[in-house]
């Protein structure tokens, strides 16, 4: 009832939409500012111009520099901008060679598939057994991922951190995936059930369980 009262609850009120529109400001800042520089007609230049990659580094930097608000007063006071954005590059890079690693020892296993499974039954040319009903199009899916790591490579290999471009590769690349994976994935469910009616087969389970044997 007290008229001081009134006063320091309006002032709570005109405290609080300010807070709100300072949330909103920042929630702004911290959209994202790397933008796409991929038209269709540049997809097959993953090498970029100096200036290109200057500007991209710093869009990438400021992406990666935190943002008012966004950490603790005690966070920030413990760590400077330097070392938040170093750390998160550092981060990215060990993601960057992860994906590439696990692209190598995918590959490596394709080749000891094709080289010790397909072509060895392939070449005992059993008449019952459907070598490319079974394996579908592997041969394909080996070379797309061979030409997905080759593109991985040539976008970080003598290129700064700041400067790989990796999202342009899985673009570049798309169409031949999608293609690929397509016919291997609408294959699938055959080649398990033809898979099956092999197993009950005594002459062709032995087939299959040398070739396992030569994998291992």
């Amino acid at each position: 009832d007290c008229p001081g009262k009134e006063g320091v609850g309006g002032r709570r009120r005109n405290l609080a939409l300010l807070r709100n529109k300072l949330y909103m400001v920042q929630r702004r800042k911290t959209e994202p500012v790397v933008e796409s520089t991929t038209t269709a007609g540049d997809h097959g230049t993953l090498r970029r111009s100096q200036s290109d990659r200057t500007e991209y580094s710093q869009k990438l930097q400021e992406k990666m520099a935190p943002q008012a608000g966004s950490s603790s007063p005690a966070t920030l006071l413990q760590e400077d901008e330097g070392q938040v954005s170093r750390r998160m590059m550092a981060k990215r890079v060990k993601i960057i060679a992860e994906l590439m690693q696990t692209e190598k020892d995918y590959i490596s296993d394709l080749d000891l598939c094709i080289k010790e499974v397909i072509q060895p039954l392939r070449n005992k040319q059993v008449a019952r057994f459907d070598v490319d009903g079974l394996f579908s199009n592997i041969e394909l899916v080996h070379q797309v991922s061979a030409k997905l790591l080759s593109l991985l490579e040539e976008a970080t290999t003598d290129v700064e951190p700041p400067m790989q471009i990796i999202g342009e590769v899985f673009l570049q690349i798309k169409g031949p995936l999608e293609d690929t994976y397509k016919i291997y994935c609408y294959r699938h469910d055959d080649a398990h059930t033809m898979l099956e009616s092999y197993e009950k087969d005594e002459e062709l389970k032995q087939h299959l369980r040398h070739c396992v044997q030569s994998l291992k």
